[in-house]
């Protein structure tokens, strides 16, 4: 009976209506899920892994789907085996939640804002189990200890919002296994998230099948995250399944061309060894493509001494300052023409307010920056208009940094507008050499934002930001969200404009594989300040803080035979950045480990 699957799909078909017709989510797709046993399901936006895993659930019906044909059977704890796409909206109620569990993409949307975290957590004890709720609630309590969530028992009173991305995703994670589910489907569980945290959610889901025996069926477009989570992989393209088989084997030796595009796109931490300047990714498909090290130029271009920046905490009756969140402190580095510094670090240790702080996005407290000899700090509204002309940002979401009302050709022609640099036919030109230069078909430039995939709006976010033709792009994350070929792409577009155009970029990321790839120089950030800098070989190769050292650990990489086990992971709570007014930290001193490549000094925490 061991080796009788939990799940048999077979060939499902999923149809949708549209105006145009019926399109096809899924065609003919089969594959199984045995008890114990993690399947992954890979492919990019749009091939149909979330479209499975929700028919499963029979969540489809509630997005515009129908199950048109096969069979979905699930060998039930008691009563043996059911057709779920025959079974009635009664019989999934006692099915969802208690025999499958799901881990949706965003935990934020996943839990429901108004409820306290105790309250969702014994919903489904109540429901499904029939506890009282006293004894749901001490159950509540050892479901957070077990995703490892500190101080539970305040936990249990708060509200969603009041939790990091990290501990909501936890407390979701709790919410699925809390009736001991037989299959556990999670979709994307840890695109999200940091390094770290995905690192430790990954090891918390695999101890929590070892000790259950759920089955897993694990859905992602990342592949590293694959190579340390699957026993078998099934790899899904325009609908359909392309390629199935054990882990190993699809790494070491893909049959199906698909596959091995998606492998060749993945960047593994390592690959940049022994090469001394950032260079494109050879991607498959791409023969004609120039493969060239971008040296960049010693003359610099940004210079950022001492900035501090911090927010304020109002409360109390008058809404007076009663803390300041040190956001940024004390930050120093600099960056020449024609190179990248990427700055990087979990969620919440100051890399974005850095970058937005060198734009005077948001106002820093203080420090000096020198962007090619122009003092940003010293500007009045009029100049720092002016001054931005040289440097711009892409930012991480696309969709809510492009208009959804206007066409891409006016989104694109805005700043031109705005600085009166173009008029007339002159503006239409530039932005159709514009498209072409971030390869859009010039047919895209009456789209709307909504008409484009997430890597065809992130080409138009950063079409945008060249029509100034600036001298410094800040990318805050620019490519997290993205697909992993789709990613790879739009890294080798942006490496490339930089050796045409002599671009410096300020690289905000938390993906380790990727800094590696396009980086001259890396910070490291923890609570507001840089610990460790330097240039990339340096610190990738030779890392000294012992967060640095961490972060390494953390980086699944791509390669079933090089998994992380749970205890390679022993990362330390963040502790807050918050202070009380009046609190002055000590000034960051940096002790130089070889030319250039400096570490903190200053007691960081860690």
């Amino acid at each position: 009976m061991l080796d009788q699957p939990i799940v048999d799909i077979r060939e499902l078909r999923v149809e949708f209506q549209t105006r145009g017709g019926t399109v096809a989510g899924v065609e003919n797709v089969s594959f199984t899920v045995k008890p114990g046993e993690t399947v992954c399901i890979v492919g990019e936006s749009g091939s149909g892994k979330s479209v499975s895993s929700l028919s499963l659930m029979r969540l489809i019906e509630f997005g515009g789907g129908e199950i048109a044909k096969g069979q979905l059977l699930f060998n039930r704890e008691k009563g043996g085996e059911i057709d779920l796409a025959k079974a009635t909206q009664d019989q999934m109620r006692k099915v969802r939640g208690n025999e499958i569990g799901m881990i949706f993409q965003e935990p934020m949307t996943a839990l429901n804002p108004v409820f306290t975290v105790g309250r969702q957590l014994t919903e489904g004890l109540r429901v499904h189990r029939g506890m009282t709720a006293a004894a749901a609630e001490k159950q509540a309590l050892e479901l957070l200890r077990e995703v490892r969530i500190p101080e539970p028992e305040r936990r249990l009173k708060q509200y969603p919002h009041e939790l990091s991305g990290g501990m909501r995703q936890r407390v979701v994670i709790a919410m699925a296994m809390a009736c001991r589910p037989r299959l556990l489907i999670a979709d994307e569980p840890t695109t999200a998230l940091d390094v770290t945290i995905q690192a430790e959610i990954l090891a918390l889901m695999d101890r929590l099948k070892r000790e259950t025996g759920t089955a897993v069926m694990f859905i992602t477009h990342d592949m590293a995250v694959v190579a340390q989570m699957a026993d078998r992989v099934v790899v899904m393209f325009r609908g359909n399944k392309v390629e199935e088989g054990p882990v190993e084997q699809i790494f070491n030796n893909p049959q199906h061309d698909y596959t091995k595009a998606l492998l060749a796109a993945v960047p593994k931490l390592g690959e940049m060894r022994g090469k001394a300047a950032p260079e494109p990714m050879r991607l498959l498909g791409a023969e004609n493509q120039r493969i060239a090290p971008i040296p960049g130029t010693d003359q610099r271009l940004l210079t950022v001494s001492n900035l501090t920046t911090r927010f304020p905490v109002r409360g109390g009756f008058f809404r007076r300052t009663v803390a300041n969140v040190h956001a940024v402190e004390d930050v120093s580095f600099t960056i020449n023409k024609g190179q990248t510094l990427s700055l990087v670090g979990e969620s919440g240790c100051g890399k974005s307010s850095a970058g937005r702080s060198i734009l005077r996005l948001v106002e820093p407290m203080g420090g000096k920056i020198d962007l090619d000899g122009v003092d940003v700090m010293a500007l009045d509204t009029n100049q720092l208009r002016e001054a931005r002309r040289d440097m711009q940002m892409i930012f991480q979401d696309p969709f809510a940094s492009l208009n959804p009302q206007m066409q891409l050709m006016d989104q694109v022609a805005e700043p031109l507008r705005n600085y009166d640099i173009a008029s007339g036919s002159e503006i239409s030109d530039r932005v159709a050499n514009l498209f072409d230069r971030v390869e859009l078909p010039r047919s895209f430039l009456r789209r709307y934002p909504h008409e484009l995939s997430g890597g065809q709006r992130q080409r138009v976010a950063i079409a945008r930001a060249l029509a100034l033709e600036p001298k410094l792009i800040v990318s805050d994350e620019a490519v997290s969200a993205l697909d992993v070929s789709v990613q790879a792409q739009v890294l080798n577009l942006m490496m490339e404009l930089q050796a045409e155009m002599g671009l410096s970029y300020l690289f905000i990321s938390h993906d380790m594989a990727v800094v590696e790839r396009v980086s001259h120089y890396v910070g490291v950030m923890y609570l507001g300040r840089i610990v460790e800098i330097g240039p990339r070989a340096g610190v990738f190769e030779n890392p000294q803080h012992p967060y640095t050292k961490a972060l390494m650990k953390a980086v699944p990489i791509a390669d079933p035979a090089r998994r992380k086990s749970e205890k390679d992971l022993n990362f330390k709570p963040i502790p807050s950045p918050i202070h009380p007014v009046g609190y002055e930290p000590a000034p960051s001193v940096y002790r130089e480990i070889e030319p250039g490549h400096l570490v903190l000094t200053t007691d960081s925490g860690y």
